[in-house]
């Protein structure tokens, strides 16, 4: 294995693309590749890279991504400069919890982004 990709369904892509940019990520790729209507996104930010799609266009084809049991998940996201970071964004999103340092080492702090989904960002200082 060399690297994972997490591919996550939303409603609304065009609403998920402008709220990652506020966190920094930057349209790479995406289907079509202009327009409104997108169905597919991939974004990165540094060496992090998300794609993003729309529920309804896999539907028919795989109809187990629409569901209410199963598919929670937090992204951890590792990164340098947590505190300048954490400034920049806090009063842009909804913050689930504010900095602080664990036990294991790291400094983190969680938001939920547009779709529910839960983001903690960590620096291992």
């Amino acid at each position: 294995m060399e690297s994972l990709s997490p591919n996550i369904f939303v409603n609304d892509i065009n609403a998920t693309i402008s709220f990652y940019e506020l966190l920094g990520f930057k349209v790479a790729m995406s289907v079509p590749e202009t327009g409104p209507d997108l169905v597919w996104a991939m974004m990165t930010n540094g060496s992090v890279t998300m794609m993003f799609q729309t529920f309804s266009s896999l539907a028919d084809d795989l109809p187990e991504i629409s569901r209410v049991d199963g598919g929670s998940l937090l992204l951890y996201i590792n990164l340098k400069n947590i505190r300048t970071f954490f400034e920049e964004i806090k009063d842009k999103v909804t913050v689930l919890k504010v900095l602080e340092a664990t036990f294991y080492g790291a400094t983190e702090f969680s938001i939920k982004d547009n779709n529910g989904y839960v983001l903690t960002f960590a620096e291992h200082e």
